[in-house]
C-alpha cells in the first residue's frame, strides 16, 4: 500500500492496540485506553494528530487494561482496573471509559467501588497535542517545531499552537473538575457499591472561543451521535444477510460494519461517497486501492464506485509535473487532507504514481456502466475515462511497445508503482531485484479489460468505429502478451518484463489477475491454476504473493511471500471464469476461517507461513485494520461463488451458485438492484430470486463476458 518504501516502513502500532475509525478520523491506543506519544498512537483528525496523550491515572496510577470492545468501528468500551498501592492483589475500583471517535474524541468515564468501604479516588487525565503529521507520526520523526501555548478557563483547557502563519488548536472540556495547564482532574468520594461517571471531549478548534460541535453521545444514552445516524442509514440501504453458518455470517457483517465506517465524503460535494483505503494510516482517498474496494462492494452499494470515479474523475491530472508525477488523463494514486508539513509523497497534497489506478478507472466505470445508474450519469465520465485511455498510450506505455510501464520521476516518489509498491516487491527467481521500466502482468491485464470495458460502452452507443478500435487494441494486447510474458518451461507467467524487456521470472500471485479479465490463453490457464494452488504458493490460508521457493520468499515480508485477501479474492475470481470451481472455493473457504481469527476482520494481509506449521493465521506487524479491500474481500468471495451479477442495460440479472456445503443456505433481502430491492434465497446451491425490477430477466449461469458481448458486437458487424 501507499507510501513504502525503503524509508517509509509503517511503525508497529503494537500488540493489543485498539483502533477506532469514522471517516477520516481515526484513533489508535492501547488496551487500557491511554495515549502515549512515545508510540505512533494518538487522535487524527485531517491527517493531523490532534491528541498525542490522553492518559488517565487513578490515585497516581495507570488503570491495568481488563478488557477493551470495539462496539462500532467509531466507539469501544475500555474495562480497566486500578491496581492498589498496599500490594493486595484484587482491586474493588474499576474504570470504564466509553469513547467515541468523530472530529476529536469524547469520552465517557465511569468509576465503580466494588468494595463495602468508601474509596477516596483522585482521578487525572493528562491531555498534550503535537499536532503531528500523519507521516511523522507513522515514521517516527517528530520534528515538533509547534510553538504552544496553554490557556485555561474554568473547565475548558486550550492547548494552542503556531508555526510560520500555520494555526492549530485542541479543546479539552471537563465539566466539574479542576482543571490547571498540566492535568483535568476530579476529586471523587465513592460510597460503598456506588459508582461515579463524567463525560470528557476533546476537540480540535482553529478558534478556541467556539464551541465544539454537539457531535457526541449523550451521557443519557438516548439520542444518538450523528455517527450513529449515519451508521443506521447505512445500513437500511444495504443488504440484510442470514447464512447457515454464523461464522461467514458474522465475517460479512463485519465487512459491511467496516466498509461504512471507512466511507468519507468529497468535502467539495457531500453527496458523493468514497472509499478511504483504511487504518490508520491510510483513512484518504487512493486510487487503486479505493476502486478495487469500490469494485468488490458493487452487489453491497453501487454508488460507492460512482462517487469514487467521480471524485478521481474531478482530480485528473492535466498538466506534466515530475515532483508529483501528474500527468494529463492519469488517476491519482493518493490525496492527502492537511499536510502541513510536505511530508507527504512528492511533497503535494495529491501524489500520482500508481501505474494501475489509469486502467482500473476505466474498468470499473466499466462495471458502474453495466450496474445501471442513469445514461447521462455514465456519459459525464466518458470524457475521463478516454482521457485515461490516451494517457495509456502517450505516457503509460513509454516506449510503445504496447505494454505500459512505469519508472518513478523523482527520487522521492516510489519505487514500485503497482499493487505491490514496496521497494523489494518485484524480482526474479533468483531475488535480483528487476530495474526499471517495469511492465507488470497485471497491468497488462487491466489495460486490456479498460480496452474491452471502453470498447462495449461505444458498441453500445453505436460507437462502432471506436468501439473496434479498441476491440483491435486488445486483441493485440492478449496475443502479445502471452507471447512475451509466458516462461513455457516453467509453465506460468513472468510477473514483469524489466527495462531490457526481459522476463522478471519469479512465480508471483500477480498472474491471478489475469485470469480475472480473462487475458490467459484457454490453453495455458490449466498450468497457472496448478501453479497458485501449488504447496509453494498456497499456504493453506490463501496464494502467498511469491512462492515459497523463490529468492526473495520471506513469509513475514511485505510483499515476497505475505497473504493478501484482496489477491486472493482476484484471484478466485479469475479461477472461477476460467472454471475451477473447487480451486476457487478453496481459496475462499481458507481466507473466511482465517477470519475467525481475528473477530470476522480480515487484516490487510498476514504473514505466508504455511497452515502445516502455525494452525493460526500469523498476523503481520503492521497490518493495516480495517482496511477498505480486505473489508470487500469476503463480499468478493461469496458473490464470487454465487455467480452473481447484473447487465440492467441488457435486462440481465445472473446468479448460478456454487457455495460449498458447509457454508449453509444464504438469505438476503434489501439487495440493490436496478433501483429495486431485491432477495434472493440459495437452498443447496438451487438459487430464487424475488423482487426483480421490471424489465429484469434472472438467468441461471454466468454474466456474458465483455470479451463475449465485444465479439458479438464484432460478428454483428461484419455478419
Amino acid at each position: 500500500m501507499a507510501g513504502w518504501n525503503a524509508d517509509t516502513a509503517a511503525g508497529p502500532v503494537g500488540a493489543g492496540t485498539i483502533t477506532l475509525v469514522e471517516g477520516t478520523s481515526f484513533c489508535i491506543s492501547l488496551p487500557n485506553g491511554d495515549i502515549h506519544p512515545e508510540y505512533p498512537h494518538g487522535v487524527f483528525f485531517q491527517d493531523t494528530r490532534i491528541l498525542s496523550r490522553w492518559s488517565l491515572t487513578v490515585n497516581g496510577q495507570a488503570l491495568e487494561p481488563l478488557a477493551a470492545e470495539t462496539k462500532e468501528p467509531y466507539r469501544a468500551l475500555f474495562a480497566g482496573r486500578v491496581t492498589r498501592s498496599d500490594g493486595y492483589a484484587d482491586s474493588p475500583l474499576i474504570v470504564e471509559r466509553l469513547r467515541e471517535v468523530g472530529a476529536g474524541i469524547q469520552e465517557q468515564v465511569t468509576l465503580r467501588n466494588y468494595s463495602p468501604d468508601a474509596a477516596e479516588c483522585t482521578l487525572s487525565v493528562r491531555a498534550d497535542a503535537d499536532f503531528a503529521d500523519l507521516f511523522e507520526v507513522k515514521e517516527a520523526r517528530i520534528e515538533g517545531r509547534w510553538k504552544e501555548t496553554r490557556h485555561v478557563d474554568g473547565d475548558t483547557l486550550t492547548i494552542r499552537a503556531a508555526w510560520q502563519d500555520v494555526r492549530k488548536g485542541l479543546l479539552v472540556q471537563a465539566p466539574g473538575a479542576d482543571v490547571t495547564e498540566e492535568a483535568v482532574t476530579y476529586r471523587v468520594s465513592l460510597a460503598p457499591h456506588s459508582q461515579w461517571s463524567t463525560v470528557l471531549t476533546a476537540v480540535p478548534s482553529a478558534e478556541a472561543a467556539s464551541p465544539p460541535p454537539p457531535s457526541f453521545i449523550h451521557s443519557d444514552g438516548e439520542e444518538l451521535s450523528p455517527r450513529d445516524r449515519r451508521r443506521q442509514e447505512w445500513v437500511a440501504k444495504i443488504p440484510k444477510l442470514h447464512m447457515g453458518n454464523h461464522s461467514i455470517e458474522r465475517t460479512l457483517r463485519r465487512s459491511y460494519d467496516d466498509l461504512g465506517a471507512l466511507r468519507i465524503e468529497d468535502p467539495n460535494h457531500p453527496e458523493r461517497v468514497v472509499v478511504a483505503a483504511g487504518a490508520p494510516w491510510f483513512m484518504t482517498l487512493f486510487g487503486r486501492d479505493s476502486l478495487w474496494a469500490s469494485e468488490m462492494a458493487m452487489p453491497v452499494d453501487p454508488s460507492l464506485a460512482l462517487g469514487t470515479l467521480q471524485t478521481l474523475a474531478d482530480r485528473q491530472g492535466k498538466v506534466v509535473d515530475p515532483m508529483s508525477e501528474e500527468e494529463p488523463g492519469k488517476i491519482l494514486h493518493e490525496v492527502r487532507l492537511d499536510v502541513s508539513s510536505g511530508l507527504s509523497l512528492g511533497g503535494k497534497s495529491i501524489y500520482y504514481g500508481s501505474i494501475d489506478a489509469t486502467p482500473l478507472f476505466v474498468t470499473v466505470l466499466g462495471s458502474v456502466s453495466r450496474w445501471g445508474f442513469a445514461k447521462e450519469t455514465i456519459a459525464a465520465l466518458l470524457p475521463h475515462a478516454d482521457r485515461a485511455l490516451d494517457w495509456i498510450r502517450d505516457y503509460g506505455d513509454r516506449d510503445g511497445d504496447g505494454f505500459v510501464e512505469y519508472e518513478r520521476l523523482n527520487p522521492r516518489g516510489l519505487i514500485n508503482q503497482g499493487w505491490k509498491d514496496s521497494w523489494d516487491g518485484i524480482n526474479f527467481a533468483n531475488g535480483r531485484l528487476a530495474e526499471p521500466p517495469i511492465a507488470l502482468c497485471e497491468v497488462q491485464a487491466y489495460v486490456y479489460d479498460a480496452y474491452m470495458a471502453r470498447a462495449w460502452i461505444a458498441y453500445d452507443a453505436g460507437d462502432t468505429p471506436l468501439g473496434d478500435e479498441l476491440a483491435d487494441r486488445a486483441a493485440q494486447l492478449k496475443k502479445r502478451f502471452n507471447e512475451q510474458f509466458w516462461i513455457p518451461d516453467r509453465g506460468y507467467y513472468a510477473i514483469a518484463l524489466d527495462g531490457k524487456k526481459r522476463q522478471v521470472d519469479a512465480c508471483a500471485s500477480n498472474m491471478g489477475h489475469c485470469l480475472w479479465v480473462g487475458l490467459v490463453d484457454e490453453d495455458k490457464a490449466p498450468k497457472v491454476a496448478e501453479h497458485l494452488m501449488s504447496p509453494e504458493m498456497f499456504s493453506g490460508w490463501g496464494v502467498r504473493t511469491l512462492a515459497s521457493d523463490m529468492g526473495a520468499y520471506n513469509p513475514a515480508s511485505y510483499h515476497n511471500g505475505s497473504v493478501w485477501p484482496h489477491d486472493n479474492a482476484v484471484i478466485a475470481a479469475g479461477l472461477m471464469r476460467y472454471g475451477f470451481t473447487a480451486e476457487a472455493q478453496r481459496i475462499s473457504t481458507a481466507l473466511l476461517e482465517a477470519a475467525e481469527y481475528s473477530d470476522g476482520r480480515l487484516p490487510e494481509l498476514f504473514c505466508g507461513f504455511s497452515r502445516d506449521q502455525f494452525a493460526e493465521p500469523v498476523p503481520y506487524p503492521t497490518a493495516c485494520s480495517p482496511q477498505a479491500w480486505a473489508a470487500t474481500t469476503p463480499i468478493q468471495l461469496v458473490t464470487t461463488l454465487m455467480r452473481y451479477d447484473a447487465h440492467v442495460s441488457r435486462g440481465g440479472f445472473w446468479m448460478d451458485p456454487v457455495l460449498p456445503d458447509s457454508y449453509g443456505d444464504l438469505h438476503i433481502t434489501n439487495a440493490p438492484m436496478a433501483g429495486g430491492r431485491i432477495t434472493i434465497d440459495i437452498a443447496k446451491s438451487v438459487p430464487a430470486v424475488q423482487g426483480l425490477p421490471e424489465g429484469m430477466i434472472f438467468h441461471q449461469g454466468h454474466r456474458p463476458w465483455l470479451a463475449e458481448l465485444v465479439k458479438e458486437a464484432g460478428l454483428h458487424r461484419n455478419g
